[in-house]
């Protein structure tokens, strides 16, 4: 699209752009619309650098500099990249380049080593400037995108000579031949390095290795291997462990409660990461058990130890509801642009805080075996299937009374609730079922025996 003059589009990109974000509700939609803008925008700020630079094009200082570059095509990469560097775009400096070409300013070979320039220097911003932090694993796709950069303008200075006539048979006018240069130059490095990427990242991966973050949540902070000798310590790091799991299954429920007030979809790759540190965790605590000499145990820590991975599964399979389904629910409501009417949102906030209490109880009743507790955690079990069950009743007869326009939202909303109810359950299991089957409170199935 480089030779063609699409200034004329800019105004009606921009316009359209404006118009579609502000028919569309926040959502994917809207956020896809904003490319009219920015292709408006970038187009009338290329129009707008070609204009600037014209009056360049008559310098006298310009003509020595071209001229000096003629017989010098690595300082002319070497200036071009400098200059990429500096307008932080590769794109301006071959419209620059193309236009210097079609005034016949430079020869064909100084316009292709400046554009073998433009695309070495495009890849040092983000090697300068793009990587914070000292994690040398954040270096590897910068410095990747830069070794391949400078491969291929190697390559191009060698077959320079071979490529300028065969540019030149390709078009005759000198700014198509550019533009048709620097496509060139970009599919050749794809198409040679596609096949190489995987031994590739495998080198990026082993010279820049990925540094342990102390603040990881998904890296174990309790399980010391000394501990394996004395199983009542090792027992209680991985107690403290599991805790550590019901703390980040409550930030997944805030997550949620908050997004039934705001747009925070955002919290979507937050609630990703923590969803993975809780699998990752949820393996550390069950090989960190495996590991313990059963032989040297009481009965009471072989019991500890069977609570804790009971405690740890039901946790984890929380975690993946609130991620998969409720967190995932939300976005969608978001997305659509959907709205609960005040009545749902009142009966889901309430829900949800339940939710979040019968977390905590969990939790403290994992440290603190309370009969009494648990027998009030079992009991919210029935509660929550109640509110399921009326909540399907209701939407049940919405539809027959024809309130079909509402069938979306409240199926949605159902499985919103479905989702509070397999949390729940999962927090029943985890902390309340253990303890009341130890004292025989627990019916082995909630079947009418064959007999009765």
């Amino acid at each position: 699209l480089l030779p063609f003059d699409l200034t004329s589009l800019a105004p009606l990109r921009i316009r359209s752009g404006v118009w579609l974000f502000r028919r569309y509700r926040p959502g994917r939609t809207r956020d896809l619309v904003r490319v009219f803008s920015g292709l408006g925008l970038l187009l009338l700020s290329l129009h707008q650098l070609v204009e600037l630079f014209e009056p360049f094009q008559t310098a006298p200082m310009l003509g020595m500099i071209l001229d000096a570059l003629a017989t010098q095509p690595v300082a002319a990469v070497l200036l071009s990249a400098a200059f990429t560097w500096a307008a932080h775009s590769s794109v301006a400096v071959v419209v620059l380049v193309m236009s210097l070409a079609s005034h016949h300013m430079v020869a064909p070979h100084v316009a292709f080593a400046l554009v073998l320039g433009a695309n070495l220097g495009t890849a040092i911003n983000p090697m300068i400037e793009g990587v914070t932090g000292d994690d040398p694993a954040a270096r590897r796709l910068p410095l990747g995108n830069l070794l391949t950069r400078v491969l291929g303008v190697l390559a191009g200075l060698v077959l320079l000579p071979w490529l300028q006539p065969l540019m030149s048979e390709m078009s005759s006018d000198p700014a198509r031949a550019v533009a048709n240069f620097h496509t060139l130059f970009n599919a050749v490095i794809a198409l040679v390095f596609l096949p190489l990427l995987a031994p590739y990242a495998a080198l990026l991966t082993r010279w820049l290795p990925k540094r342990a973050d102390p603040n990881d949540p998904s890296r174990p902070q309790y399980l010391d291997e000394w501990a394996h000798d004395v199983p009542a310590v090792a027992l209680g790091n991985a107690a403290r462990e599991a805790l550590r799991m019901a703390d980040m299954l409550q930030t997944l429920l805030l997550y949620a409660r908050a997004g039934f007030k705001r747009d925070n979809r955002h919290r979507m790759v937050q609630a990703r990461q923590l969803d993975a540190a809780l699998d990752k965790l949820e393996s550390a605590i069950t090989t960190y058990l495996a590991t313990l000499d059963q032989e040297n145990m009481t009965r009471d820590d072989v019991q500890r130890m069977d609570d804790i991975l009971a405690f740890i599964s039901n946790i984890g399979h929380a975690g993946d509801i609130a991620h998969h389904g409720l967190l995932s629910h939300i976005a969608k409501l978001r997305k659509q642009g959907w709205t609960f009417s005040p009545e749902q949102r009142a009966s889901l906030d309430d829900t949800l805080g339940e939710l979040i209490a019968n977390q905590r109880q969990a939790a403290a009743l994992f440290v603190n075996d309370d009969l009494r507790q648990a027998r009030a955690l079992a009991g919210e079990k029935s509660r929550f299937r109640t509110i399921e069950t009326q909540a399907a009743d209701a939407h049940l007869q919405k539809i027959k009374g024809g309130q079909v326009d509402a069938a979306e939202v409240g199926a949605l909303y159902l499985d919103i609730l479905r989702d509070m109810k397999g949390i729940n359950s999962h927090l029943v299991g985890a902390a309340a079922y253990p303890l009341l089957a130890r004292h025989g409170e627990l019916l082995p199935s909630r079947l009418r025996e064959a007999g009765n």
